[in-house]
């Protein structure tokens, strides 16, 4: 079957669209993705407007051996220069089965878990590292 997309956020001033890949049939996983659709609106709308050639994906597991619960794949945007044109969207994977897991049956720590992990990989989106997230206790 093919991934369901919907279009999220739209930027009035750069024209681009921040998507949502789900990769699973509609409604089977509701919960989680509307925990994803919260975390993206908590974003105050200047930041969502800043997000550009950005993709999210919600996929169940992450490559094997890695113990991860999101990835950020792509050129932060403090990176992009005038040469930056014409490449395929940053991707984020969010990693439904290890969060699922880790959230135990218990809703709002799925709402929790989902939303910090969004948000730290859309940090990864703006350049912030992995240390920089440990240093502000955003890890």
């Amino acid at each position: 079957m093919p991934p369901r997309r919907r279009g999220l956020y739209p930027s009035a001033d750069s024209g681009t669209i921040v998507e949502m890949d789900v990769r699973s049939e509609p409604g089977l996983n509701h919960p989680f993705e509307e925990a994803i659709d919260d975390a993206l609106s908590s974003l105050p709308a200047d930041l969502r407007a800043a997000m550009s050639n950005l993709q999210i994906v919600v996929e169940d597991e992450p490559p094997a051996g890695r113990p991860l619960l999101g990835l950020y794949h792509g050129v932060p945007l403090p990176r992009r220069s005038s040469t930056y044109s014409g490449v395929l969207p940053d991707k984020i994977s969010i990693f439904r089965g290890p969060i699922t897991r880790l959230a135990a049956g218990d809703t709002d720590r799925l709402r929790r878990e989902v939303r910090h992990v969004v948000l730290h990989e859309i940090a990864h989106h703006f350049g912030i590292s992995d240390q920089r997230l440990i240093e502000l206790d955003r890890y």
